[in-house]
C-alpha cells in the first residue's frame, strides 16, 4: 500500500462524536512508553503526524486520523503507566473501553507490545480483554531494531507462547516493526490493505 495522503481529523473523549463517515478504522493502543506514535510517523511516512513525546501518556484523547481517503487510522491513550492523576486514568479506560465496545467501523485494534521485555500482566489482561469483547486484533511487537535477530524471535515466541499457554487456542496475527530502520512496515501496511479490500467487497 502506498500512503498518498494522511491527514489529522479530529480529537475527541466521547465515541459518539467520532467521524460518521463508513470507512474502515485501525485502532493503534499500548502501554505508555511503547512507541506508538513513533510508529505511526513511520507508517505513514509523515515526520509530525502523531505527536511524539519524551514524556509517556502523551496522547490523552480519541485521535482519527483519515489516509487516502479511505479508511482512518486511530491513535489512542496508552494504557499503564503513564503520569496522569488516577481520575484521568479512570476517564481513559472509560473511553477506550466504549471505543473498542461500541465503535462499528472497527475493523482491527493493533496493541503495541515492546518486544524487549518479558510479556506484562497488563498487556496480556487487554488482549484477553479484547478476545472476551470479540475484537479482532493484532499484535505489534515495537523496538526490534533493539535486538539481535535471534532475540527477537526468541521474544516473539515466548510471547506468543505465553498467550496459546492462557486462553488463546492459537496466537493472534502479529509483526515485529522499528520505527527507526522502517522494519515491519510493508507487512502491516499489506495487511491493512487486505482487510480494505474485503471490507469495501462485502460493502
Amino acid at each position: 500500500m502506498k500512503i498518498s495522503s494522511a491527514e489529522f481529523v479530529m480529537s475527541n473523549s466521547n465515541v459518539a462524536k467520532c467521524p460518521n463517515e463508513p470507512l474502515p478504522e485501525y485502532a493503534f493502543i499500548g502501554r505508555s512508553n511503547v512507541g506508538k506514535s513513533s510508529l505511526i510517523n513511520m507508517l505513514m511516512d509523515r515526520k509530525g503526524l502523531a505527536k511524539t513525546s519524551g514524556r509517556p501518556g502523551k496522547t490523552q484523547l480519541i485521535n482519527h486520523f483519515k489516509i487516502n481517503n479511505n479508511w482512518f487510522l486511530v491513535d489512542l491513550p496508552g494504557y499503564g503507566y503513564a503520569r496522569v492523576s488516577k481520575k484521568d486514568k479512570k476517564t481513559f479506560q472509560k473511553y477506550i473501553t466504549e471505543y473498542f465496545q461500541k465503535r462499528k467501523q472497527l475493523v482491527c485494534g493493533f496493541v503495541l507490545v515492546d518486544i524487549r521485555h518479558d510479556p506484562q500482566p497488563v498487556d496480556l489482561e487487554f488482549m484477553e480483554w479484547l478476545g472476551m469483547n470479540q475484537v479482532p486484533f493484532a499484535i505489534i511487537f515495537t523496538k526490534a531494531d533493539k535486538l539481535k535477530p535471534a532475540v527477537i524471535e526468541k521474544q516473539a515466541n515466548a510471547y506468543l507462547k505465553k498467550l496459546t499457554d492462557s486462553v488463546w487456542e492459537e496466537a493472534p496475527p502479529h509483526f515485529t516493526t522499528s520505527s527507526s530502520n522502517r522494519m515491519g512496515r510493508e507487512e502491516l501496511l499489506e495487511y491493512i490493505e487486505a482487510i480494505n479490500q474485503d471490507f469495501f467487497k462485502n460493502q
